[in-house]
């Protein structure tokens, strides 16, 4: 969380997490095109020559006020390829709320579970406690025919208490419930340093 004071600003950072190709990027496109252009900030992403994310895609929305200040939620995606970790360290430092976007398909298992692992880890080396910082997590993919069962997905990263969405992000289901329930927590944690 940064403060504006002059501009009575509050701006709020959330990270969307997960392994290459979960989603990440098309929840945040879903996002952009239907927020309203006067409430959001340009979708800015940098890619590789293979159109796949690089760095980050980054967006600001608006939304009412907390303590007489304006709340601006930065949106990020860190590159879920596994030889990016400095840059997904960099992008999830100072992150008041994660995302978590786990890919439904089966081959996509193990990649779910390193890139959770991976999480974790860095939010260790961050000094961030995975109890406070707000966390939620979204099962992308659920239109997949073999998708992987909920369940299954729940035991495999340990979810307990953590809450979930099912999404197919390429059609929107699920997108912006996952994102309001991140802002919520986010905005509710933020609060307690106010």
């Amino acid at each position: 969380m940064l403060l504006n004071i002059s501009k009575s600003e509050l701006h709020i950072k959330i990270v969307y997490y997960g392994p290459a190709l979960s989603g990440k990027t098309t929840n945040l496109q879903y996002i952009h095109s239907r927020v309203p252009p006067n409430l959001r900030g340009d979708l800015v992403s940098l890619k590789t020559r293979g159109d796949r994310t690089l760095f980050f895609d980054y967006m600001v929305l608006e939304v009412g006020t907390i303590a007489g200040m304006r709340p601006k939620f930065s949106l990020y995606t860190v590159p879920g390829q596994v030889y990016y970790t400095a840059t997904r360290r960099l992008v999830l430092q100072g992150a008041d709320g994660i995302v978590f976007v786990a890919d439904s398909h089966p081959l996509q298992w193990e990649h779910n579970l390193r890139s959770f692992r991976d999480l974790r880890m860095q939010m260790a080396d961050l000094g961030m406690d995975p109890r406070t910082v707000p966390l939620v997590v979204q099962f992308n993919k659920r239109d997949l025919p073999n998708a992987v069962p909920v369940q299954a997905m729940h035991s495999l990263l340990s979810l307990d208490g953590t809450s979930t969405f099912e999404s197919i992000a390429t059609e929107g289901v699920g997108v912006l419930e996952t994102l309001k329930a991140i802002m919520n927590r986010s905005i509710a944690r933020v609060q307690e340093y106010l």
